[in-house]
Order: structure tokens, then sequence, then C-alpha cells
């Protein structure tokens, strides 16, 4: 094979797919930029990326399509996404809402009173709008409580994604049953990787999606761990948005959160932790010595005034070589589930907090989107880069939009000028799921439609209101 994927010495070879005359992002290995690329994909795999010269030289697709309207970059990934329960009820917390409140008094309501309906609308919903702004790739934040039905509604759809059932097991009321609790967790976490395997070709696969805070017990912690290895799978769990987390440990362990799961053992490569926005400095270098990965949600940092910009060690993290992918989170909580708004912010936060333009630049902002939110679910090597042998997952952004005009430095203005809503086409797995911004697996009018039903009857369950500033008449 040459330098761009094709076999030396012969005539074209027919692939199923070729787009040439685009740009191309590729996040290969040496970052390669390709003004006037093309690429070919044959079944979901890409095998071979270049000049479009020479990619149609070496390779005849069956379809071919001209990409000049287009800039190609690989398809991003959400790191941590709640695709049940919040989707359609988005907007419903009120600004004022801190962290505590804004979990116990409106979210949790909110996810008992879902019946599985809810969840399957829920998720499609999400799922349409991760892939309609981009997204193609997708761990669960870990409150789903139908995960067979929310699988069969999303497997409808096309994403890939990373899923789990709600699992926590702490007793907190003195007549729980400790030992049930955590069997009864520690069930359901094997019962999922069994029925949706992580190894093979699957788009969706189990994941020891844990609550996380101070929910688990050490016991189901080290089951996690050990089941996340036997399976091939990984861990992702909520841990530090608030110092809550750190004062239970403390009183608890006599340890930090961080340095408590590292004398367990449990941390590592397969792990990401959410938020983590109130560590000292031992826990970032644990997390860059163990490899633990950590996932930024920093729209909803800024909407729970949970002090990401005041404290947060994210430059530190950074600089110590701790893996930062990004998370939308919910949309009661980080706003829309477009993830290139949270690359956005990333770019911003930082720089502005710290007085200092050098932290988090767009170059790195687009690797925590791709490669590393890609590593993060167990998906490195095989998304996250627009290169052969890479899963065909790549988005086609619209360049006929004034964002993108003229186009000068592509890098940058992808994380500074562009968003999900200039998102033209999308594939996923070389199946294009997204054509010319609408869905082609599910018919969007009505999903919306059924949304718009089903949401006043979720929230009069929940026994919340709708807050409103200013009289609607």
């Amino acid at each position: 094979m040459d330098k761009h994927g094709s076999a030396a010495g012969q005539g074209p070879q027919e692939v199923d797919l070729v787009i040439h005359g685009g740009w191309i992002v590729t996040m290969d290995d040496r970052r390669r930029v390709f003004r006037d690329g093309a690429l070919a994909v044959r079944g979901d795999t890409i095998v071979a990326v270049g000049p479009s010269a020479e990619i149609r030289a070496a390779w005849r697709g069956r379809e071919t399509i001209d990409g000049s309207r287009w800039v190609l970059t690989p398809g991003f990934a959400n790191g941590h996404v709640h695709i049940t329960g919040e989707p359609i009820t988005r907007g419903q917390v009120p600004d004022d809402a801190g962290w505590r409140a804004n979990v116990f008094d409106w979210l949790i309501p909110t996810y008992l009173a879902q019946t599985p309906d809810d969840e399957r609308l829920a998720a499609s919903l999400c799922a349409v709008e991760m892939l309609r702004t981009g997204t193609t790739s997708f761990v669960e934040a870990g409150t789903i409580l139908d995960l067979d039905g929310v699988v069969e509604a999303l497997s409808a759809i096309g994403i890939r994604g990373r899923l789990g059932q709600w699992v926590q097991d702490r007793a907190f009321a003195p007549d729980e049953d400790q030992a049930r609790l955590t069997d009864v967790a520690v069930a359901k976490l094997a019962a999922q990787f069994e029925r949706y395997p992580v190894r093979g070709n699957a788009l969706l696969t189990g994941w020891a999606s844990l609550v996380g805070h101070n929910t688990a017990t050490d016991a189901l912690w080290q089951a996690a761990a050990d089941l996340a290895r036997e399976h091939g799978g990984g861990i992702s769990a909520h841990m530090s948005p608030d110092p809550a987390d750190a004062d239970f440990f403390l009183a608890t362990t006599g340890k930090r959160p961080i340095a408590h799961l590292a004398a367990l053992g449990v941390l590592g490569p397969t792990v990401s932790l959410t938020h983590a926005i109130h560590l000292d400095a031992e826990e970032v270098a644990i997390l860059a010595e163990t490899g633990t990965g950590v996932t930024h949600c920093p729209m909803t940092a800024m909407k729970g005034g949970y002090g990401a910009s005041a404290v947060g060690l994210f430059p530190e993290m950074q600089a110590a070589g701790v893996r930062i992918g990004l998370g939308t989170d919910g949309n009661n909580n980080g706003n829309a589930a477009d993830i290139m708004r949270a690359g956005y912010v990333m770019a911003g936060l930082f720089k502005d907090a710290r007085r200092d333009g050098t932290l988090f630049p767009a170059h790195e902002v687009l690797e925590s989107l791709t490669l590393k939110g890609a590593a993060a679910a167990g998906l490195a090597g095989v998304t996250g880069a627009i290169a052969p042998g890479y899963k065909a997952d790549f988005v086609a952004h619209d360049r006929d939009r004034p964002e993108w005009v003229p186009l000068l430095n592509v890098v940058n203005q992808l994380v500074w000028s562009a968003d999900g809503r200039g998102v033209h086409s999308v594939w996923v797995a070389g199946r294009r799921v997204v054509d010319t911004y609408c869905m082609t697996t599910i018919d969007e009018k009505r999903l919306f439609a059924e949304v718009e039903a089903a949401a006043p009857g979720l929230i009069a369950r929940s026994g919340l209101p709708v807050p409103q500033v200013w009289p609607v008449l």
C-alpha cells in the first residue's frame, strides 16, 4: 500500500464512496490538512485519504461526490451526555438553581417520572440533535432506566454510543441492605456488558456508566473495573463538580476522591471522570500518572455556577498530559447537545479566567473533540481521524455559509466561527445518516411532534413547574 492507502502499481480500485475536492482536516498522526482533498470508503472503513488528483487516479467510487462545498472533519465525540429525561424537558430548570438544587430538586424527580416511551423519545431526540451537529459517537452519562428500550430506539438512528443503565449502590438509609444493593448493581453491569458486547463492530455497546459522586461503594467501583477489563469496556462517572464530593471522601476515607480511587486500583486509561472541577494538585498528578481521563462539560459549569473558571485546574491537567475530552451533559444543564459549542467555550474559558491567551488553542480543542473523545469511548485508532483503517465516521461542514467565508485558517474557524448548525451531512460507519441538514434514518417531523406531545405529561408527573420570569400569554 502507498502513503494514501492504495495498492501501488495497479489501476483504479473500486470502492463504495469517493468524496473529492473539499478541505479535509484529517487529525491523522501528522495532523495533515488537505485544501483539495479526497477520501475513499469501502464498507464501513476509510481506505484512502490524500490529494484529490491522487485519490481519484487510484480509486473509483460506486458513488462519487463533489465535496468542494465542504470541510470534512472526523465525527466528533461527546464524552458525557444524558440522553434521557432532560432532552424532553429542555429549558425547564431555572437559571438560579445551583448544583444541589439542580440535581436533587429538578433533575432526579424528572428522571424518576419518565415512562419507557419517554426515554425512547428523549434518546431519539438527543441522538438526532447530536448527529445533526456533527457528533457521531457518545458516552451516556449513566441515568438510563430502560436500557433495552433506549438501545432499540437508537439502533434505528445509526449513531455510535456507549451506554449503561443507572447504576449506584450505596445505602444511605439505615434500613437498606448494603450487600443486596451492591449485588444488584454489579449484576446490572455484568448483564449489560453481556447483552451489548464491546468487542466487534456494534455501534451501540455496554459501558460501566456509574452515577459516581458518593453513590458507589468501593466494592462497586472494583467490580466495575474488573468487568470493564474483562469485556474490553470502560468506566465513566461524575466526580467533583462541587466540593461536596471531596468533603464526603475526606470524611469517610481520609483521602480526596481521586486519591481514594487510585488506592482502590480502579483508575487508568479506560476511566473517564466527568466534571473534575474541585480537585487539588495531588489529584491532578494522580490522573496524569494513571492515564485516567477527564470529561470537561464547560457549558454545564457555566450554567450551574460550578466554579470551573475560578478553581478548575484544567490548564494544569492539560500541561500534565491528562486526557481531556468534552461533553455537553444534559439539556437542562449544558444547553444544546451541540459539542462544537462546548469546544468554543473550552477554547475561551481559561484564556479569560487566567488572562493567558495561550491556553487551549483551537488545535488542542479539536483534539479533545475528536481523538481524545474517541479514546474516552474506547475508540482510539477506530474513530477520531480521517485516515486509512479508521471507521468512516466523518462530518461535512457547509462552506456555503457566512461563518466560513473567507476560509483562511480552517482549524481556527472550526472552533471560533463555526458550530453545529453548519453541519451539512454526516456519515457513521460509511452510512450517510444526515444528508443536506436532514436525517435519513428517522422521520424528524414525526419525532418532534411526539416529543412536543409527551413533554407536558412528563412534567406533570414530576410535579414540577416550568418557571417563567415574564408572563406568557
